[in-house]
């Protein structure tokens, strides 16, 4: 077999919306690889970092950033769960690890008995503005300083165009 493409283009294609049947070329296989290793390559970079600096996870630096932005500093965890992209149990087991570290406190929603939200606690402000230099630096080492303002524009509007 010479490649995915070619072992793909000799069955049948996954159907898309709209009906129309594909198969990604070489160049579009070789695309998509590049986008998936640079992600991962600067996520392990940056989260590298936090941990041997900060002692904290990416995905737990998120979790406190996403707090620090919402109103009153309060998300119900299902909102927090889709604001980080984690399943409400790996956002619930984050969110536990911050609240027994007193950086998140946890609390019913008024007016819904099953409803749980959380809140960043004047603790995980300070640690996150302590993490935040780290994570900052390297979002500049990793990311912004390997890419000129033009292609730094082209990505952006890639990119919501992808989440779009």
């Amino acid at each position: 077999m010479t490649d995915i493409a070619d072992a793909a283009a000799g069955q049948r294609p996954a159907a898309v919306p709209g009906g129309r049947r594909r198969v990604p070329s070489r160049e579009h296989l070789a695309s998509w690889r590049a986008f998936l290793r640079a992600h991962a390559t600067i996520t392990r970079a940056l989260e590298t970092e936090l941990v041997a600096e900060q002692r904290l996870s990416l995905a737990s630096y998120d979790v406190l950033v996403q707090l620090a932005e919402a109103p009153q500093r309060t998300l119900r965890m299902t909102e927090l769960a889709a604001a980080v992209l984690l399943s409400r149990s790996g956002v619930t087991r984050i969110v536990d690890r911050l609240e027994r570290a007193g950086m998140v406190r946890r609390s019913a929603v008024e007016g819904d008995g099953r409803g749980v939200a959380a809140t960043l606690t004047e603790s995980g402000l300070s640690r996150l503005r302590i993490a935040a230099r780290t994570h900052l630096a390297g979002v500049v080492t990793h990311f912004v300083d390997r890419l000129g303002a033009d292609e730094m524009a082209a990505l952006e509007r890639i990119s919501r165009r992808l989440v779009d």
